[in-house]
Formats: C-alpha cells, structure tokens, sequence
C-alpha cells in the first residue's frame, strides 16, 4: 500500500516508525513531518488546513490510505473530504471529532449514557461563569470549551487562580477555543491515559499510559502538551479496563452510534480513576502526545491492519500483541517554554544518545538544515526507551539524554516517578 501520514511531531514520528516497519508498506509519505521523520519516510510540504491540497498529492501519487496524526485537521472534517474523494482514511468524521472539538458535547454524550465523569457547567458569559465559582468554590477546574493544542486547562487550587483563568479565556487567551468554557469539580484520585481503536460498533483495547503534564519536576508549575509518559500504568489493571469498557467506551459508542455519527478511528480516554472507579476526564480523537510513542514502542504487532480494520470494520477479529516489558519517554523542551520559546538552536549528541540500549528518540519539533538538527518547536525530541522494569527504562531514557548536546533545552528529571515508587514498595 502507498500510505501518507498528517502531522510533525513526536506522535508522527512514532507512527511513522512502527507503519514503516509494516510489510503491507509499499511508500510512506508524511506532510509535513519533520527531521527525525524525513529518515524513515519522504516528506511533502502540505498544509493539512488546504484539503484540496493534500486529496490532489494523493490522487497524483496513487496513495490508498491516509492516517491522520493531529486534531485540528480531524476537526475540520479532513477525513469526510477525504472520502469524498474516494480516498480511505483513519480517523473520525468533522461530527465524530467533536468528542474533542467541544468538551460540552462530551458532556452532553455523558449526560446521555450515563458515563461517569466530573460535575460541570457550561457558560457563553463570565459573568454566569463567576457566579458558578463563588458558589462551588476552589479547588476547581477551568476548560476552554475549543480545541487549544492539550493547554486549554487550568487546574485552579484558588478563586482568584480561578478567576484569572476565566478573564483569561474570556479575553482571547485561547483564541476561539476559550470562547466558551466548561467548569467542572475537581476529582481526586490518579489520572491514567487510555485509548482504544474504534470502526463504529467495536472497540479493541490498546494499552494504558500516564502522561505527566506539568512542566517541572514534583508536578509543579504551568501545564503543557505533556512533558513524558510511561507504559503501562500500574492503576489500569484487568478489573479496571473491564470497568473502563463497559461503564465508559461502550456507552460512548453506543451512543455515537445512535446519533448517526459512528466513531471511527482511535479515542483517547483520559480517566480519573478515583475510589468510586473510573471517571472521564476528557476525550481526545487522536493518539495521545506524547503517550502514543510509549505505546508504538510496547506494540508488537503489526499496526497498519488495526487501523484498516477501524476504517472498514472487523476490529473484533484483530488481536494485538503487546511487550511486557515497560517504556518511558522524556520529552526535551525549548527553554521558555510552554509559554514564549526561541527557534533555531542547534541539537547534538543524538548519535550518540540512540546508541544507549533500549532506547528509540523520536522528534517532536525539528528540522534538518543541512547535516545539523535544528530546534523548531516547544517540545522538540523524545528520548524514549524500554526495560524490564519503569526503573531501568527511566535510567536508560535519562542515560541517553544525558548524552544529548542542546543547553538551549530542559526536561523534567522525575518522569515515571509514580510507577518507580510502585515498584520499590513491592520489592
């Protein structure tokens, strides 16, 4: 098959890497990928927002299947143009995208089946807004509404935390995603990532990751995209994907379903699992970043008949094998952010670092200017590895981005702590 890849990251680069190594792969494209990618496939400078753009490179150059990374074009109905013009992608429709596009539409998807999640309201009106937090006090959560790139939520510890994330979102902070937002109670309990590929009826259970989204070590300071992730997170066992299943995809599926919207493609789930069980935080209509090159590393089935399956159906005959042994990314940041960041700085030692055993590196914003890797983005690489345990996938991970030269560059230093503590309590 001739299959081009949507999106730049370190998602893409993850998918890239495992669709690759896929012996139904005849040519791989990725528009508009980045340096790390621009190794494994060729890369096609398209503007995924210009669809007529991206229907035209696949019809000259005979591509049969299009896997779309990031949300914003699923959002803008890429895969409905898509199909239009006769050409298979995976990913949901512009109407099943809204499980993310819009957190109130999830909300009201809940109300429908049932599905447990957090307490909310939702307001067009700050005035409305406030008002809703002087009688539910803090802590609370502030959501814009909108997509906003994984960073549309404040986690308020006080009123006037809370408050400022309003005025925030009410002034433009988010653009239109803020326009309006969502205001839900604070759940306590432990988060975990979940995903799973969906054709409309089925859903087959991939596996569970924990993201760790504050930028700095001990989960403090601003929020992110995601600053590193582990696989598998010990607080998803057996019992409780069971439970994840029946009280929360399912549901959603069903429900999807009856409204004419069939969900295609992969669901991200993120969960709060609290002592009640799990609760829905969030759905995402895409892999997770940067969970989705924990879990390409752990898979070891092919993956391009999965996500086929998901776009004609059958997901219920796919079974996919998975390694036991755990993988931890750490993600490299420019300094500065996830507020303001400088481009252009030289990366080094990379070489070096992928010869650390274990360990795969994944770009997130890159680009190649002659033979230097320059930094192109906030996150710019993943520095990803596997072990027998989180312990030494984490040492081997921070061996090798110990061996990376960028001091225009940070990372957290603590990433995997909660399963590593697991561990050495059952030692």
């Amino acid at each position: 098959m001739n299959i081009l890849l949507l999106g730049s990251g370190g998602r893409e680069h993850a998918l890239a890497w495992k669709i690759a190594a896929s012996h139904l792969v005849a040519n791989l494209w990725c528009a508009p990928g980045n340096a790390g990618i621009a190794k494994i496939a060729e890369c096609a400078a398209l503007d995924l927002a210009d669809h007529a753009a991206v229907i035209g490179f696949c019809q000259a150059n005979g591509v049969d299947f299009v896997v779309v990374g990031p949300e914003a074009p699923l959002a803008a109905g890429i895969v409905d143009d898509l199909a239009a013009a006769g050409i298979k992608a995976f990913g949901p429709s512009k109407a099943a995208a809204r499980l993310e596009g819009s957190k109130s539409f999830t909300k009201q998807i809940c109300a429908a089946q049932n599905i447990p999640t957090a307490a909310y309201g939702h307001f067009r009106d700050i005035l409305a807004a406030k008002a809703h937090l002087a009688a539910h006090g803090a802590p609370i959560v502030i959501k814009a509404d909108g997509l906003a790139a994984g960073k549309g939520v404040v986690v308020a510890m006080t009123l006037a935390e809370a408050e400022a994330a309003l005025e925030m979102m009410f002034e433009g902070g988010f653009g239109q995603a803020g326009a309006e937002v969502v205001i839900e109670e604070f759940m306590q309990g432990e988060e975990a990532s979940f995903f799973v590929l969906c054709d409309g009826a089925h859903a087959l259970p991939l596996a569970a990751a924990q993201d760790h989204k504050r930028a700095y070590d001990g989960d403090q300071g601003p929020n992110t995209g995601g600053m590193g992730a582990y696989s598998p997170a010990p607080v998803m066992d057996e019992a409780m994907i069971a439970r994840t299943m029946d009280e929360i995809i399912n549901p959603t599926l069903r429900e999807m379903a009856a409204r004419g919207t069939p969900y295609k493609g992969v669901l991200f789930a993120g969960l709060m699992i609290t002592a009640q069980g799990p609760k829905l935080i969030e759905y995402n209509v895409r892999f997770g970043d940067p969970e989705c090159q924990v879990l390409m590393l752990r898979l070891a089935s092919d993956l391009v008949p999965a996500l086929l399956a998901s776009c004609d159906g059958g997901l219920d005959r796919i079974a996919l094998n998975w390694s036991a042994d755990p993988a931890l990314t750490v993600v490299m940041a420019a300094n500065g952010y996830p507020g303001d960041y400088a481009k252009g700085s030289v990366i080094e030692g990379l070489d070096d670092a992928a010869q650390v055993e274990g360990v795969q590196i994944f770009h997130a914003g890159t680009k190649a200017d002659g033979e230097k890797i320059l930094a192109n983005g906030g996150r710019v690489l993943n520095v990803t590895a596997s072990g027998k345990t989180v312990a030494e996938a984490q040492r081997r991970a921070y061996a090798a981005v110990d061996l990376i030269r960028w001091p225009q560059g940070f990372c957290r230093r603590d990433i995997g702590w909660q399963a590593i503590r697991r561990e050495q309590a059952e030692d």
